[in-house]
């Protein structure tokens, strides 16, 4: 409980004035049900600090129940910004416009010394407020009221056809996407069409920027600090199958975007671990509040941050065509993957099965059918005798 009545001891606010640009930008990730809202809604209550809701559905007016909401009771105990402010028949509300309006306010809270707490599943973005990865892009007006998201547009055609329209506009950007990730061959298209450059030379500009790097452009807010709640296995299996594979697919954007490739641009990502409910307050509360005052105080967390090993050289888009399953893959651990994969190996069982069929046709067609027996005299003894007698 010290670290608890530490941080209440904490002067977060008005103690603070003239030294906002050292408060740091929580963020707390986590797949779903591993209880990111109920610890941003401790910090924020201890720390006096305002949540940023950084979750795609819970903008929209209503479906409370279905995104989870937090309650109004909840909101009264630590304020709450990005939720439920769009309207729900508005199809074209895009992370660009996310990012604007969340950047705005997180500099509004920095401004008034207090710690903005971005929480939410939607990682591209969390990814928008944490690099400068993004191209400005705005819908095209048609007439007076009619708001045309080119995007929106693009993502109704077939696939292969805006892959290939693609490759002739962009073939650097086209040979990093897979033909079927249609959202994001169409947002590369929609870039180049609105702004006549093309989206991998956007990036380019963005990676050689001051402090950017081979992930995307600078961190926006200096000092991000990194929350990751995670459980194991067990916490996972007794989700449902969909939200299953949700949270896993949420845990490998985790490893992927933070762990895997380290370097300058990346922040360091402190895990909690909340498989044992019961353990909350000093399994995840305490730690999360002394890394956190660290972070307030300029000081190093006595956590350490979760590391794993990685490859230097691996690539993760580089682009791979299997002949032998006629699909393309992305990346180099996607390839490894691949071809290690049930599937492949089925191929490639098949294939050699075949091959070998056909050699053993081929030499069968090559030897006689009379090969071993023993050669035909010309004629048959009787025979030739009768022939003989009727020469004489």
């Amino acid at each position: 409980m010290a670290s608890v009545a530490a941080a209440r001891a904490i002067p977060v606010g008005s103690g603070l004035r003239g030294l906002q640009r050292t408060l740091p930008l929580v963020v707390i990730l986590g797949a779903t049900g591993t209880g990111k809202s109920t610890l941003a809604l401790q910090l924020g209550q201890r720390l006096g600090g305002e949540i940023v809701s950084a979750d795609s559905m819970q903008v929209y007016e209503g479906l409370d129940i279905i995104t989870n909401k937090v309650s109004v009771q909840e909101q009264r105990i630590c304020r709450h910004h990005m939720i439920s402010f769009v309207d729900p028949l508005v199809t074209n509300y895009t992370v660009v416009d996310f990012r604007n309006r969340a950047t705005a306010l997180i500099e509004d809270i920095f401004a008034r010394d207090k710690i903005p707490i971005v929480v939410g599943g939607t990682n591209y973005y969390i990814e928008s407020l944490l690099w400068k990865v993004l191209v400005n892009t705005k819908p095209q007006e048609m007439g007076t009221e009619k708001v045309i998201d080119r995007k929106v547009e693009l993502e109704k055609e077939d696939g292969l056809v805006l892959h290939k329209r693609l490759s002739q506009v962009d073939p650097e950007m086209a040979a990093k996407l897979h033909p079927h990730d249609k959202r994001k061959v169409a947002r590369s298209l929609q870039v180049f069409e609105e702004t006549g450059i093309s989206h991998s030379e956007f990036l380019h500009r963005q990676h050689t920027e001051e402090g950017g790097g081979p992930l995307g452009g600078p961190l926006k807010f200096s000092n991000p600090c990194i929350l990751w709640l995670h459980a194991d296995q067990a916490g996972i299996e007794a989700l449902k199958q969909v939200t299953k594979r949700y949270a896993r697919k949420q845990n490998r954007w985790v490893k992927n975007r933070f762990l895997s490739r380290p370097g300058p641009i990346v922040p360091p990502v402190y895990g909690l671990e909340v498989s044992d409910v019961s353990k909350w307050e000093e399994s995840v509360l305490e730690p999360a509040l002394e890394i956190v005052q660290s972070f307030i105080q300029g000081r190093k967390p006595t956590a350490t941050p979760i590391k794993m090993s990685y490859n230097e050289t691996e690539n993760k888009r580089s682009y791979h065509m299997c002949d032998l399953c006629d699909r393309i893959i992305i990346g180099d651990r996607e390839w490894a993957a691949h071809i290690k994969s049930k599937s492949h190996l089925n191929q490639l069982k098949k294939r050699r099965r075949l091959d070998s069929d056909a050699v053993n046709t081929i030499e069968s067609q090559s030897i006689s059918p009379d090969h071993d027996k023993e050669p035909k005299q010309k004629g048959s003894p009787g025979q030739n005798d009768q022939e003989l007698k009727c020469s004489i």
